[in-house]
């Protein structure tokens, strides 16, 4: 073939073929990410539990100028505000100079992870030890979850109405907590079970204590948990019947920590979803200017479906946004018609241990950038939005305008398996819906791994849509 011929090719080629990029490949400005998730990482520490989110976010909007919204208060444009939905989910607003009627921006995440709740009667004793009953929350692999340090985050409810915030584990020196695991040696039965089998749910029960309480008499019964109880007493002023009003967790006691030689990625408990949550925060924060108004989400429950009076579903959202309408003299049908709503949630990465259950083709990949996900559900795209094609249009020309990394990903193979966001819950409100988000290895996991380009890629995107689309 003559060189001519070669570069006519190579010509045709660069023109119509599409050529995956990477954020290290100079054609993108990376220099913020590092500094960015430093940011990420502390709000990771920080926000171990939806409630701890909410708090640490309030006080992150309350620095930046933003004021709790009140029904009725006077409004005006550049205003930012927020209203808190019992301390479990957010939602905050950018007044933009652009009417109601024509529809607002929306990046709707959500804060909850999967984890182990305390069972509202949890603490026993059993062989001279104390240990807390325990129902886990959202889709784990139970396996997982043995044999790594624990922490105690929650809140007791006092029934004066006093609510006591509790917290072990957190800080250097503090005691952790552990669920037990079966050692190899005996564990032949255990490991011919299939892996969803190795521990039961009932299983995931939390070692809390072995010394009984001081003065105990060798024929006294259950004095371990008694001291426990004593020990919970004097800490934060509580009884065993203060359980039956409590919300409390365990959940991974270790911080974010940078992973691999070259410090690119980041690995922690956690990052499903708050690896979104937090650019979509920050994004709104840091609005200069916007013609529609900019809202972001930070809903609690998706990992059960989205359920409850913090959850997506929830008339929450709809109540804030028709009050705001009102002060201007707009509808919330008007609104959310001409409404987008960038569905923050993270996708699968592909994992070059579990190639798989991916289809190369059509997967997202670490550094590759923010991720479009035109449908997620199962097997015939079950329990999916399926965003338009118009939409996704708009983006990639908002993406590419503004020198976005962006990527287009699925959630595995057909029939793989499958699962879902807050899109479809968004879209049934009428507003126009798509998924996008951070690649993420074991997602799932106590210990999940991302990509830092990735985490700052996503928080420039949001920040143009809020600010340019």
């Amino acid at each position: 073939m003559s060189d001519s011929k070669k570069n006519e090719l190579k010509a045709l080629r660069e023109k119509l073929c599409f050529k995956p990029k990477n954020a290290f490949d100079g054609n993108y400005d990376i220099s913020g990410a590092n500094d960015f998730c430093e940011e990420y990482k502390n709000f990771l520490n920080t926000g171990k539990t939806e409630r701890l989110c909410v708090k640490e976010a309030i006080r992150i909007a309350k620095s930046c100028g933003f004021v709790p919204y009140v029904r009725g208060m006077s409004l005006k444009r550049g205003d930012k505000i927020y209203r808190n939905n019992r301390n479990k989910a957010l939602v905050l607003a950018v007044i933009g100079s652009e009417e109601l009627s024509r529809g607002v921006n929306i990046a709707a995440a959500h804060i909850d992870a999967p984890r182990i709740d305390l069972k509202q009667m949890p603490l026993y004793e059993s062989e001279g030890l104390a240990l807390f009953k325990t129902h886990y929350y959202g889709g784990i692999k139970k396996y997982q979850w043995p044999a790594i340090p624990l922490e105690l985050r929650g809140v007791v409810a006092l029934k004066n109405g006093e609510v006591r915030e509790i917290s072990c584990g957190d800080e250097p020196g503090d005691p952790v907590f552990v669920i037990t695991d079966l050692l190899p040696h005996l564990g032949r039965d255990q490991m011919a079970k299939k892996a969803g089998e190795f521990i039961p749910g009932e299983g995931l029960n939390v070692l809390c204590g072995s010394s009984p309480v001081d003065g105990a008499e060798k024929e006294d019964k259950e004095t371990v948990k008694l001291n426990v109880l004593r020990i919970l007493n004097e800490k934060y002023g509580i009884t065993e019947e203060d359980f039956l009003s409590a919300e409390l967790s365990v959940v991974p006691a270790f911080p974010a920590r940078d992973i691999g030689f070259d410090r690119s990625l980041i690995g922690a408990y956690g990052h499903d979803d708050r690896v979104c949550a937090y650019p979509s925060l920050r994004a709104l924060l840091d609005v200069k200017s916007t013609n529609k108004t900019a809202l972001c989400i930070l809903a609690d429950k998706e990992e059960i479906g989205s359920e409850g009076v913090s959850g997506m579903k929830s008339r929450f959202f709809d109540t804030f946004v028709e009050d705001i309408c009102e002060h201007f003299g707009a509808t919330l049908r008007e609104c959310f018609e001409n409404s987008t709503c960038l569905s923050t949630d993270v996708t699968v990465a592909m994992d070059p241990n579990f190639p798989e259950v991916c289809e190369k083709q059509n997967s997202a990949f670490l550094n590759r950038g923010v991720t479009l996900c035109k449908y997620t559900g199962s097997r015939g795209k079950s329990g999916s939005n399926d965003a338009s094609a118009e939409l996704i249009g708009r983006l990639r020309a908002l993406f590419d305008d503004n020198n976005i990394l962006w990527q287009m990903g699925d959630l595995g193979k057909v029939d793989q398996g499958g699962g879902g966001t807050v899109a479809m819950y968004m879209a049934e409100r009428d507003i126009e819906t798509i998924d996008a988000g951070v690649p993420v290895l074991s997602m799932h996991a106590p210990f999940e791994t991302v990509a830092k380009n990735d985490v700052y890629m996503t928080y420039l995107a949001i920040s143009a849509f809020f600010e340019k689309y």
